[in-house]
């Protein structure tokens, strides 16, 4: 097979005009998706079927909410808070230098007290964006490490994959939300034996089991978005931030430093894990957590980047 290697610079810049058109459409999959969704949900409990435009509109304008407020709600589920260069001046150092030598504006700079060695980039885009390190991070990894964990972080950005991974954040967390208010809702409340009885029907049943269904799917369904918009995305930005901090081995050392790390993310979840540069959710490792894992495997990761 050709190498990819000369085309490198055009890879990029189509990625990012990519990630444009994945944004919007992901926003308008997540919409029609959750107001099928909604609406089953709304018909079996007695919905009128001339309000599932309201719920379609209501969904509009929070994923446009999304849009602009998902970065802001990725730091606060994070507990990450804002530094200076006065309050970290090694970490903001290797920021501003990484940003002199890709042309990118000035982040954010955010740091979470967390003893896990770990970072994230979020925003929607350049202009707008936010590079988060933990406590772990910045007490565990030398000075070239650090540059090429933040090198791949800038490098998220400058590819404009923050502003799809950081609107999945929200997105999914609503799905995953829904799923669960509806699967408790059936077992203590309207979708109750005695609620069934009353209400009768086979055309209710239909609705109800259609709806029990999807709120059992929309979870798989939140993961596979992830999975989508996340391993070549990781891939991409471990090329780009070696390019960036020219030592793709100081990253590959990061990589196997915080892989072999025992110590828990107190801070991860499932909506954010995406986000993170490496998967803050790896405690049990197997064949089905790593189909499943929105990242792609470490050992891969580090033998692509010895590899340059």
């Amino acid at each position: 097979m050709a190498s990819q290697g000369p085309q490198q610079p055009v890879l990029i810049y189509d990625r990012i005009a990519k990630n444009r058109r994945q944004t919007w459409l992901m926003m308008f999959v997540f919409v029609v998706f959750l107001g099928v969704f909604a609406t089953i949900i709304g018909l079996a409990f007695g919905m009128p079927l001339y309000a599932a435009p309201v719920v379609f509109a209501g969904l509009a304008v929070y994923a446009i909410f999304s849009y602009y407020a998902s970065a802001g709600v990725a730091l606060a589920v994070s507990r990450a808070h804002e530094v200076t260069k006065a309050d970290e001046p090694e970490l903001y150092d290797v920021v501003e230098n990484l940003c002199i030598g890709s042309g990118l504006p000035m982040p954010k700079v955010y740091v979470i007290e967390d003893a896990a060695p770990n970072a994230f980039a979020t925003g929607r885009d350049p202009q707008h964006a936010s590079v988060t390190a933990t406590r772990g991070l910045l007490n565990k990894l030398d000075k070239s490490e650090l540059e090429g964990v933040i090198a791949h972080e800038m490098s998220h950005v400058g590819n404009y994959d923050i502003r799809v991974m950081t609107i999945t954040v929200v997105l999914v967390g609503l799905v995953a939300l829904l799923a669960d208010l509806f699967l408790i809702w059936t077992w203590f409340g309207a979708g109750s034996r005695e609620n069934n009885r009353n209400r009768g029907g086979s055309a209710y049943l239909i609705l109800f089991a259609l709806a029990l269904l999807f709120a059992i799917l929309a979870p798989i369904a939140a993961q596979l978005i992830q999975l989508a918009i996340s391993r070549q995305r990781e891939y991409l930005a471990d090329a780009s931030g070696a390019l960036l901090c020219r030592n793709p081995d100081a990253l590959a050392r990061a990589l196997e430093k915080i892989s072999a790390d025992p110590t828990p993310l107190g801070e991860a979840n499932k909506a954010t894990a995406h986000l993170w540069f490496s998967n803050p959710l790896s405690d049990h490792s197997s064949w089905l957590n790593n189909l499943f894992s929105t990242h792609p495997p470490v050992a891969e990761r580090i033998r692509l980047l010895r590899a340059m």
